[in-house]
């Protein structure tokens, strides 16, 4: 086989929606999704607006047994992970259950599962928890179950580098790819939002506290605040193009040709966020792994986290890795909230999309760029040549990584994929 990793399917669950058709309408006409949280009674506590999923119903979707033993979050990623199957055209029933992996990203596993047992376990009587709290809550669950279903038994993995993760989790099934395992589900999904979840992520005290959900989510803006929590994220299948090509694969969106990943060192602050070193050279290893120059890229996917000390930084990694204005920014979690691992992964299938439709999304949440993140932003949804895109990430406590993803046609014969 090649070992060069391409995406051949897609399955994305999301607040911009339920669909890869309907996170693309979202993303292109700009519609925000970020509204009052409903899941539980947010009354008591400072941050009240979130993405949620609208609509999701379980029934029908996962198996009732499963359904008992799991929580939300695997819920979430049975359905996305369905979808990218079949968008991939794979029957995995067909497949040697030793060449199908599963590396996925997640941050803290099953919260609104592990909430609703430790209630349980403190205020009823009989002080137990339910027999599947261990592995329902489990920050590897959702890994787990999906490899149990689908009979994958290639050499599977959980990534946790907080909204890191989603591209660590493609970077390391290019690498899974480049060692024989022809077949890899990727990506991320998170379900945060319940009471004891949401209290953990505001000891960050990066949340948004503002309850105007078109004002709440303002990232290089002048108005930035902090960001607005979100669940779902996206599942996406990557393969070894040979494989994919013997097969007849219904389409190749794009290879996963350079991925860098650093960590700062130190635990993160408002005054550690302001340094972007760390974050630029990543930035530059995902370049020169796959081959590229700065001038090359079509379109760059910032982390785009709101919060101000950490806008500057980010924009002074790009602007140190590719100039002044050197290349056009787009990000869309102002329309979804911050989606943590979720997040990251959601905008690989958003950068796959556009070298697809050969359309570069507006961005969203940022009108007056604050001094020190004036970048090139992309007003509006435009048709134009997208070959090549960044997708960038920083994880809280000092992770930082960078995917550079290639559009299919015209694909050199090697490229720096990870060995």
């Amino acid at each position: 086989m090649s070992r060069r990793a391409v995406i051949t399917g897609l399955g994305i669950i999301a607040p911009s929606g339920k669909s890869v058709a309907e996170h693309w309408v979202t993303v292109t006409s700009g519609a925000s999704r970020l509204g009052p949280i409903t899941i539980f009674d947010p009354s008591n506590y400072p941050t009240r607006l979130a993405g949620e999923v609208a609509e999701f119903e379980v029934t029908g979707k996962v198996d009732g047994r499963l359904v008992v033993q799991t929580d939300r979050w695997t819920w979430l990623a049975f359905v996305a992970a369905g979808q990218a199957i079949t968008d991939a055209g794979l029957d995995l029933s067909e497949l040697d259950p030793y060449d199908v992996s599963v590396v996925m990203a997640s941050s803290s596993g099953g919260n609104e599962f592990g909430q609703r047992e430790l209630q349980r376990l403190w205020g009823e009587p009989a002080r137990k928890v339910g027999a599947y709290q261990s592995i329902a809550w489990f920050y590897a669950a959702t890994v787990g179950q999906l490899s149990i279903k689908h009979q994958a038994k290639g050499p599977s993995s959980v990534l946790v580098s907080e909204s890191a993760g989603g591209l660590d989790s493609l970077g390391h099934a290019a690498r899974t790819v480049a060692r024989g395992t022809p077949v890899v589900l990727a990506g991320g999904l998170e379900a945060p939002l319940s009471p004891y979840a949401l209290a953990c992520q505001l000891r960050s005290n990066r949340l948004a506290t503002t309850t105007d959900p078109r004002r709440a989510y303002r990232p290089f803006d002048v108005a930035a605040g902090g960001y607005v929590p979100g669940e779902g994220g996206a599942v996406l299948i990557v393969e070894d193009l040979d494989h994919a090509l013997a097969r007849g694969a219904p389409y190749i969106y794009g290879e996963v040709a350079g991925w860098g990943n650093t960590h700062d060192g130190q635990r993160s602050t408002l005054e550690t966020a302001a340094d972007g070193r760390q974050y630029a050279r990543a930035m530059r290893m995902a370049l020169e792994r796959a081959g590229t120059a700065p001038n090359e890229v079509s379109l760059l996917i910032p982390d785009a986290v709101g919060v101000p000390e950490a806008d500057r930084a980010e924009a002074w990694a790009i602007t140190s890795v590719f100039g002044p204005g050197g290349v056009p920014v787009t990000s869309h979690k102002p329309l979804t909230g911050r989606l943590y691992q979720g997040g990251s992964a959601l905008d690989v299938a958003t950068a796959v999309l556009a070298m697809r439709n050969q359309v570069v999304p507006g961005t969203a949440g940022t009108d007056q760029p604050a001094e020190g993140c004036e970048l090139d932003f992309v007003r509006a949804s435009r048709q134009e040549a997208v070959d090549q895109v960044l997708v960038c990430a920083r994880g809280f406590d000092g992770y930082n990584s960078s995917l550079l993803l290639r559009r299919h046609s015209g694909l050199p014969v090697t490229t720096g994929v990870m060995t």
